[in-house]
């Protein structure tokens, strides 16, 4: 389980491919790197991987098949940041929201707002989340929970504030850029019974 509190960024450096497959090396900040064990959880840009091997500060992860199809790991290439957070713990203070690290699908970045103080991003809505995703709302974003400031029927948006700029790869997101999407695991329960509801009435009246 995860906050949506990103914890830092981390550097890529190793992509090793196969058909279906990916091996993901990673190094993370010394501070985050302490009591890392195999089989431990962290989320990369929202995404619940699984420490497969780790020396020091340099972690590896095992990415499948079904995991590259609905996320951006698959396009990561050496050199590149991407958003962290470890597991929460119990007692952790939840500053965030809770988020189980399974992606829904990506949304790709269609426009980039900057003024002195913030940035204002907006993102294509994707089918299969539009339900979901409501104004004021929330939403993770490449593990970042994130309040959205508008939706419409195509697109959504989020305001982001210096502190998760400087925290998070969202400072360096450009047009055509595509983020991990997160639903609120809620909202997509009561809609779903709501929307199954409405069509078994609507078969009873036939």
């Amino acid at each position: 389980m995860f906050t949506g509190i990103v914890q830092g960024m981390a550097t890529v450096t190793g992509c090793t491919r196969r058909d279906g497959f990916m091996q993901l090396e990673l190094v993370l900040p010394p501070a985050h790197s302490t009591h890392l064990e195999t089989g431990a959880s962290i989320a990369i840009n929202g995404t619940c991987l699984t420490i497969t091997d780790f020396d020091e500060t340099r972690v590896r992860f095992d990415i499948i098949d079904t995991t590259l199809e609905l996320t951006n790991l698959g396009i990561l290439e050496v050199g590149q940041r991407v958003n962290f957070e470890r597991a929460a713990k119990i007692g952790d203070e939840i500053g965030g929201h809770l988020m189980s690290g399974h992606i829904l699908c990506t949304a790709r970045v269609t426009g980039v707002d900057v003024s002195t103080d913030n940035r204002k991003i907006r993102f294509d809505l994707p089918a299969v989340a539009a339900p979901y995703l409501l104004p004021k709302g929330f939403a993770g974003l490449n593990g970042c929970s994130l309040t959205l400031a508008d939706v419409d029927s195509d697109s959504f948006s989020v305001s982001l504030i210096p502190e998760t700029l400087r925290q998070t790869t969202f400072g360096q997101l450009n047009i055509g850029d595509c983020v991990n999407l997160e639903v609120d695991p809620q909202t997509q329960a009561i809609v779903d019974t709501v929307q199954r509801y409405l069509a078994l009435q609507d078969r009873s009246k036939l």
